[in-house]
C-alpha cells in the first residue's frame, strides 16, 4: 500500500487532478450562487442580510480552507469533495488505480 509522502503524479495525472479539482470547485461555487440568489430573493428586513453576510463569511472561509491543490494533500481533498457530492469517481477515472482506490476508501471514513 502506497504511502502519501510515497505518492508522485505522472503529467497525464496531473492534467486530471487538475481537471476534477476545477470540476468540483465549480460545482460548490455554482451551488453556492445559486442559493445566494434565492436566499436575496427573500431579504425583508436587516437581519436578513446580517444573516447572509455571515453566512458567506463563513462558506468563504470553508471554500477557502478546502481547496488546497498541493500534491501532498491531493488524495485527501479528493476524498472529501467526494463525500460531500463535489467531486465524482468518474471525474478522477485516469489516475493510478491505487490513488483512486484510497480516495474512495477516505471518502467513506
Amino acid at each position: 500500500m502506497m504511502q502519501v509522502s510515497e505518492i508522485t503524479w505522472t503529467e497525464t495525472e496531473k492534467e486530471i487532478a487538475q481537471q476534477a479539482f476545477k470540476k468540483a470547485y465549480d460545482r460548490e461555487i455554482m451551488a453556492l450562487i445559486d442559493y445566494v440568489q434565492d436566499q436575496s430573493d427573500k431579504i425583508a428586513k436587516i437581519e436578513d442580510v446580517w444573516y447572509l453576510h455571515d453566512f458567506l463569511s463563513a462558506r468563504r472561509h470553508q471554500i477557502d480552507g478546502k481547496y488546497d491543490y498541493r500534491y501532498s494533500v491531493l488524495l485527501f481533498v479528493f476524498a472529501q469533495l467526494l463525500k460531500e457530492g463535489w467531486l465524482y469517481l468518474e471525474d478522477i477515472q485516469g489516475l493510478e488505480r491505487e490513488k483512486v482506490s484510497k480516495i474512495s476508501a477516505l471518502s467513506r471514513m
